[in-house]
């Protein structure tokens, strides 16, 4: 029943006669639930409190008197009017996915009335309830059109069923076993750390987390702005305030206590931390150290709770040629804030148990002779088809740049430039570290692209998804008309970026979703997935950097190395051992949930 169930605060709106400004009362940590009454009419019920205690406030409500309002669901909020000129229900700091199974059920349930009509009591019957809590949505209910848009912003609460086209029946991508024991401690408010390969769905996970958290107390952050922009967030020293961080303690703390910067320290509740191994283990420190002095709280992190994700295995912190790398569960105050380590370990990126095993032991820094010669005999791979070439990963940000610019000049044909529609002109540079398209875009007809956003997945069309320009529309917009290796070809038009800047403020970027891609850089290859790749690791530099680069293939089909040599395969001595231990505890914790497991089995039996 937990989709009848959502956690938020609540302001009611009541209109009072003659036209006074209507009555208003908040309820924070309110507990709403969707039920029926005795006569089987759809009610709303608010109780006050945080653990669910106080007077009860009950809203019958009638399918065509409702109206919904959630454009802004995916923040948190939405809001219920009853009637015209009725009471209006204000909803917000609700977890956005419990929220969007919230009004899913408030739809379908308003479109279909109240169950079968009210029947006498037969006497000596039990009396109906006065309230409970409404049953859950069955197959005929999904198939039900969605609500259609009023013109004033509102939404009918449902259309009668209909048959939907096979297409748009695909079931959603499921949270698999690990996932949901991974989502189950986050909701335990305990700190957890959860790893994997790439493949494994971390950044997959990672918004669902999100999206189960309450917006107002939740803080999305990751150590890079590209991936931070990934899961709708900002980046880890954006959100801190505190700049580098090599300044004294007490300047770090005097740093964060500044307005706007203080107020998010003392509003988060959860801190999210994506991409973790790039984090410097003494940043991490400071920042648990300024957290407890700006809270005033002795405990761990100042009492916020930390979901933490990443692969140490993958890209280290970035360090001065001299320092000594160190990574954050090396940190001081890490087993302090972090209480259950978990790893995923199905793949779910590639499919072929060969590629996987292969990836499995460069990861671990392992390369036997099978690896070896797997991996040489991909440089007479030609995966390129319909005049899409495969995008070259290099350890390099200049020699991307560079290869861009060449090939593109290389191509005949008119120029193209598309400018992006800043939100402020003057953050362009913190907007270029977050967004994954640049603030112009030049195109020509054969240029290689890639796309930054997910479009449409059922076609394809996801972030990384590889392209080539086939033209160009006629009108004064001139969009780029592309065909993609997934076997689409789109006119691709803009698309907007949110992402949170300097506290308080929202910036905007609207631009074209694509990006060159005859190459890319390592770095900024981290999330994704590619169909056709080439790479050259002649010049890895970095623990982790050759097995980054080689997890952005799809199959080994579609995987080009050139100039391979297995010393360039290496992991970091001190991420194994730390490896090594997170899996035996893992197995120890399994172990002994099976014990108890198995010991209750036995006490239930004998009790039979």
């Amino acid at each position: 029943m937990a989709a009848a169930e959502l956690r938020c605060t609540v302001a009611v709106e009541e209109p009072l006669p003659g036209g006074a400004a209507p009555r208003r009362r908040v309820v924070r940590g309110a507990l709403v639930l969707l039920g029926r009454n005795e006569l089987r009419q759809p009610v709303l019920r608010v109780l006050g409190g945080g653990t669910g205690s106080g007077a009860a406030l009950s809203f019958p409500l009638s399918g065509d008197a409702v109206r919904l309002f959630a454009r802004f669901a995916g923040e948190g909020r939405a809001a219920v009017r009853l009637a015209p000129g009725g009471a209006q229900l204000l909803l917000s700091d609700c977890p956005p996915d419990a929220l969007r199974r919230f009004l899913r059920l408030l739809r379908h349930k308003l479109a279909a009335g109240p169950q079968g009509a009210p029947r006498c009591p037969r006497l000596l019957a039990r009396p109906p309830p006065a309230f409970s809590i409404i049953s859950p949505l069955r197959e005929q209910d999904v198939l039900r059109r969605p609500g259609r848009p009023r013109a004033d912003g509102g939404e009918e609460p449902g259309q009668r069923p209909a048959e939907v086209p096979r297409a748009e029946r695909r079931p959603p991508v499921r949270l698999s076993a690990e996932q949901e024991a991974v989502l189950g401690a986050v909701r335990s408010g305990k700190g957890v750390f959860f790893t994997g390969c790439a493949g494994t769905g971390k950044s997959f996970l990672l918004k669902k987390i999100v999206g189960s958290l309450p917006p107002n107390s939740t803080y999305a952050t990751a150590s890079t702005g590209v991936a931070a922009c990934h899961i709708g967030g900002t980046t880890l020293h954006a959100f801190a305030g505190i700049g580098s961080g090599k300044a004294p303690l007490e300047q770090c703390i005097q740093l964060a206590e500044r307005p706007g910067v203080r107020q998010h320290w003392l509003a988060c509740q959860h801190l999210i931390i994506d991409e973790i191994s790039m984090v410097d283990g003494k940043f991490f420190d400071k920042l648990e150290a300024v957290a407890r002095a700006v809270r005033k709280r002795d405990e761990p992190f100042g009492g916020i709770q930390l979901i933490i994700c990443g692969d140490f295995l993958q890209l280290p912190p970035v360090c001065k040629a001299n320092e000594e790398i160190k990574f954050c569960f090396q940190a001081k105050s890490w087993r302090k804030c972090i209480h259950i380590n978990m790893e995923l370990t199905e793949v779910r990126r590639q499919t072929d148990k060969t590629f996987i095993s292969l990836l499995s032991a460069v990861r671990l820094g392992r390369c036997t002779e099978e690896v070896t010669s797997l991996l040489m005999q991909t440089a007479t791979n030609r995966s390129e088809r319909d005049g899409i070439l495969a995008t070259r990963l290099c350890t390099h940000k200049d020699d991307v740049e560079l290869t861009n610019e060449k090939r593109l000049q290389q191509l005949s044909g008119e120029v193209h430039s598309f400018e992006a529609l800043d939100s402020d002109p003057m953050l362009v540079k913190l907007i270029d570290a977050q967004c994954p398209v640049g603030g112009k875009v030049v195109l020509k007809v054969g240029a290689q692209v890639m796309l930054a956003k997910n479009l449409d997945v059922s076609q394809g069309l996801v972030n990384g998804a590889r392209g080539v320009v086939v033209g160009f529309e006629s009108d004064q917009k001139g969009l780029p008309k592309v065909r993609f290796l997934c076997g689409v070809t789109q006119i691709i038009k803009m698309e907007r970026w949110v992402f949170k800047g300097p506290p308080g403020v929202h910036l905007s970027r609207q631009q074209l979703p694509l990006k060159l891609a005859w190459a890319i850089s390592i770095h900024k290859s981290q999330g994704m997935s590619l169909d056709c790749v080439e790479i050259s690791l002649s010049r890895v530099f970095e623990s982790g950097q050759a097995y980054v680069a080689l997890s952005r293939a799809r199959s080994l089909a579609g995987l080009r190395v050139l100039d391979f040599d297995p010393k360039v395969v290496r992991a970091d001595p001190s991420v194994l051992h730390f490896y090594r231990q997170l899996r035996r505890h893992q197995l120890l914790t399994q172990d002994s949930l099976h014990t108890h497991s198995d010991a209750d089995e036995k006490e239930n039996w004998k009790n039979s």
